[in-house]
C-alpha cells in the first residue's frame, strides 16, 4: 500500500543535511507496524510525507498507487494521521463527529462508541474542556472509527497513564482486521511491543530493518544467559546479561524489543 522510492526531502531554510536522501520503503501487508528510531531520523516527517502534508524534493511517495502529494479524494478518504500533539476545535464531541465523519465513507459509530466506553469517556463532552491525555483518547477513538485502510499514529501513548495504555492496547487488538495497516511511531517500546506484527527501524542511513515479527522470532532467540551462537549481548542496569542468539530450532520465540533495537542500530 505504501511505496517510497529514492525519496529526498529537506526542510527549507535549514542549512543541514536532508532528512532523507534516496530513501526507500515498501509496506504491503496488513497488520500493526512499529516504526522505531532515534530522535531526528525523520519518523514524524515520514508520516507527513506519506499523508501528503509535506512534498518530496525528489523521488516518489505513493499510497495505494497515488502520489500522496496530490491529495486525491480517494487517498484522503483512506488515510488518517494521529499527530503527537493533539489540537482539537472548541466544539462538542458530537459536533466534531458531525463535521468530520462525512470525509470517511467507512466511519463506524459503533467503533467510536466502543472506544469511548473502553476509555471511560462521555459522548456528551466538550473538547475545549479536556486535558491533553483525554484529547488524545478522543482523537485515537475517532481515528479508529474512521475505518481507514492506512492509520498513522505518532507517539499515541504519550500523555496516557498506565491504565489508559492498557485500554489502548485492548482497543487496538479489537479493531484490527485483515485489510488494515496501522503504523505506530513510538519511543515507548514496551507500550506496544505485544501488539506488533511487523518492525521498521530507521537510522540516519535509512531503513535498517523492515521485517515481520514472525520472521524475526524464527531467526533469533532473546533472553538471559542463553547458550548458542550469540549475535549480540548487553547488560541490564542490575548486571544481568541479555543475549540475542541465532534461533537454530526455527520455532517462534518471544521478541525483546529493546534488545532487538539495540542489536539492529549497533550492527547496521
Amino acid at each position: 500500500m505504501i511505496s517510497i522510492k529514492n525519496l529526498t526531502f529537506a526542510y527549507r531554510g535549514l542549512k543541514q543535511k536532508p532528512v532523507f536522501e534516496f530513501f526507500n520503503l515498501e509496506v504491503k501487508e496488513s497488520g500493526i507496524y512499529g516504526l522505531l528510531g532515534n530522535n531526528g531520523v525523520g519518523k514524524s516527517t515520514l508520516f507527513y510525507l506519506i499523508s501528503g502534508l509535506l512534498h518530496p524534493k525528489d523521488g516518489s511517495v505513493k499510497v495505494d498507487g497515488d502520489e500522496s502529494s496530490k491529495l486525491t479524494k480517494k487517498m484522503l478518504s483512506q488515510i488518517y494521521l494521529v499527530p503527537e500533539e493533539c489540537a482539537l476545535p472548541l466544539v462538542s464531541l458530537s459536533s466534531y463527529i458531525s463535521m468530520f465523519k462525512p470525509f470517511y465513507p467507512n466511519y463506524s459509530q459503533e467503533i467510536m462508541d466502543c472506544c469511548m466506553k473502553e476509555f471511560g469517556l462521555d459522548m456528551d463532552m466538550h473538547l475545549g474542556q479536556l486535558s491533553m491525555g483525554t484529547k488524545k483518547k478522543v482523537l485515537i477513538s475517532f481515528a479508529l472509527a474512521t475505518n481507514v485502510r492506512l492509520l498513522l499514529m505518532d507517539e499515541p501513548t504519550n500523555g496516557l497513564d498506565h491504565e489508559s495504555k492498557r485500554q489502548f492496547r485492548k482497543i487496538m487488538a479489537s479493531v484490527m482486521d485483515e485489510d488494515r495497516i496501522i503504523i505506530i511511531s513510538t519511543h515507548q517500546m514496551h507500550d506496544v511491543e505485544m501488539m506488533l506484527d511487523h518492525y521498521i527501524i530507521l537510522g540516519k542511513e535509512g531503513v535498517l530493518l523492515n521485517e515481520s515479527a514472525l520472521d524475526i522470532s524464527k531467526k533469533y532467540a532473546f533472553g538471559y544467559n542463553l547458550e548458542g551462537e550469540e549475535v549480540y549481548s548487553t547488560k541490564t542496569v542490575d548486571g544481568k546479561k541479555m543475549i540475542a542468539l541465532r534461533n537454530e530450532e526455527d520455532d517462534e520465540t518471544p521478541i525483546d524489543i529493546e534488545l532487538l533495537y539495540e542489536y539492529v542500530t549497533s550492527n547496521k
